[in-house]
Formats: C-alpha cells, sequence, structure tokens
C-alpha cells in the first residue's frame, strides 16, 4: 500500500468498528512501510492485511480486512498467505477476535493471553503536579524505556506515535528516572490511551487519573489492557470502565514474555 491507501483502509477498519485513531495511519506506516498489503480485484481494493516486520525476528499481524461484499470468494486466504510469507522465519504476534482465533490457531498461532478493551468517560480530576508531559526532548529517554515492553525494535514506529498530532504523552519522574509514561490519542470515536507503562500500579492510576483528566466528560476513553495484569484490570475497574471488547494474543513461536505486570495500556491491536 501507499500511505493514501492505507488511509482508506483505515476506513474499513473503522467501518468494521475497530475505530482507529485519527492520525495513526503515518504512524503505522513508518514501522514498515512493506508491510502493509492491498488485494485488488478487477482493478478494485477489496482486502488487506498489515504484516510488519520489527527488527531481525519478530513480525505482527493486523489490519485482515476483505469488504463485506467480497467475502466467501477465497481472496482472504489469498491476502493472508501474502502476509505470513513477508514475514517468514519470523516470530509472529496477533491479536485475534473471538470469531477468528481456531482459524489462526490451524494457521499455527497459539494462545498467550487474552486482551481486554475497556470503555469509559472523561474526567475533569486534576492531575497532580508530578505528572509532566512529555515532549520532543524526551524522545530519547522514551523510547529505551519502551524497548522492555516489545518484543522487537519498533523505534520508527514509536518516535512517530509518539508524535502524533492531537495527542498528549504525560509521564512520571522519581530521581530523574522515569517511572512510566502513557499516551491519550483522538480516535474516530473518543480517545484511546496506549501505551500506559509504568513501575507499579500507584504510577498508572496517576497518569490514568490525568489522561483522563484531558478527555472531554461526555466523550468516551478506551483502555486496552493485557487480562493477565490483574493490577491492570482493578485499575480499570477503579476507573469506572466497562468491558466492550476483547481479543486474543497469540504467536506462531515462543509467547517473548513480555513484562505484563507493568504493562497497563497496548499501544494497539492492530500493530501490537
Amino acid at each position: 500500500m501507499s500511505l493514501p491507501e492505507l488511509e482508506s483502509v483505515l476506513d474499513w477498519a473503522a467501518a468494521e468498528g475497530w475505530n482507529p485513531g485519527l492520525q495513526d495511519a503515518a504512524s503505522f506506516y513508518a514501522a514498515d512501510p512493506d508491510g502493509f498489503l492491498l488485494g485488488t480485484l478487477e482493478g478494485q481494493a477489496v482486502a488487506s492485511i498489515f504484516a510488519v516486520r520489527y527488527g531481525a525476528g519478530f513480525g505482527f499481524i493486523g489490519g485482515y480486512i476483505v469488504r463485506p461484499e467480497f467475502r466467501g470468494k477465497g481472496l482472504g486466504m489469498a491476502i493472508w498467505q501474502a502476509g505470513m510469507a513477508h514475514l517468514a522465519g519470523r516470530n509472529v504476534g496477533l491479536d485475534g477476535v473471538l470469531a477468528q482465533q481456531a482459524n489462526y490457531a490451524r494457521s499455527g498461532f497459539k494462545l498467550a493471553h487474552r486482551n481486554v478493551r475497556y470503555e469509559g468517560r472523561g474526567s475533569n480530576m486534576p492531575q497532580h503536579d508530578w505528572v509532566l508531559p512529555l515532549g520532543p526532548q524526551h524522545i530519547a529517554e522514551l523510547l529505551d524505556y519502551d524497548r522492555a515492553f516489545f518484543p522487537g525494535d519498533r523505534t520508527q514506529f514509536m518516535r512517530r506515535w509518539l508524535q502524533q498530532d492531537g495527542s498528549v504523552t504525560l509521564g512520571v519522574h522519581d530521581g530523574g528516572v522515569l517511572k512510566g509514561y502513557g499516551v491519550l490519542r483522538p480516535c474516530r470515536a473518543g480517545f484511546k490511551i496506549g501505551p500506559l507503562c509504568t513501575e507499579s500500579p500507584a504510577v498508572a492510576d496517576e497518569l490514568m487519573h490525568a489522561l483522563r483528566g484531558r478527555v472531554p466528560l461526555d466523550e468516551p476513553v478506551f483502555l486496552d489492557v493485557p487480562e493477565p495484569n490483574a493490577a491492570a484490570v482493578a485499575l480499570a475497574a477503579r476507573h469506572g470502565m466497562q468491558v466492550c471488547f476483547e481479543t486474543a494474543r497469540m504467536y506462531t513461536g515462543a509467547d517473548p514474555g513480555l513484562p505484563l505486570e507493568r504493562q497497563f495500556g497496548i499501544t494497539t491491536f492492530e500493530l501490537g
């Protein structure tokens, strides 16, 4: 895909109810410009898959869509095979919806854990003085901190993600050391928080209060939580959020053993 084609495919994703961010396309494309595949039929775009390479050994599948009027014709399998071929030789992850998990298992994917999307509302609670906006001068520090939370090198993606128009990145330092950060970005409907990664549940709670405080009271806000992190599930409940969606994180190879106890919000289901 070209970048404009990716922007059109994210419109398809919005029609499927996936609610992408308003500025996601450029960040996605920066991750691996060759990893966004478009299936055409008689010159018409009919199917998509994201098969994004990270570093030398990891890949992630997302954006797997066949337009409704073209389903049942084998087009999904054709583009699936092309996407997997692009990631050959890598440990490949995905976030699979319930209806597709058996199909992914037949392609060699194994369940690692559930991810759960929670929906809440904005808040007018003020943030504490020690929760501060992070800007371009903090990019190197944030990239270094983020490395623990992803199986491959996603520097190019995160560099763009942290500077999306309309987004805000907040962090907490202690003694000059970063103890956690979160990103809030505007989406087709409301806002999403992700990533939200911290050294403790207390820091995650402070960041949640501050990030929700940037969302109007009548607007929805979403947080995608790795279910094994019981403190993250409890965090969502404390903030009055309700389950609205879930996926299964699956890998073709070994579970990379991410520090889920410090991961309170996943960056994006589409790219991991």
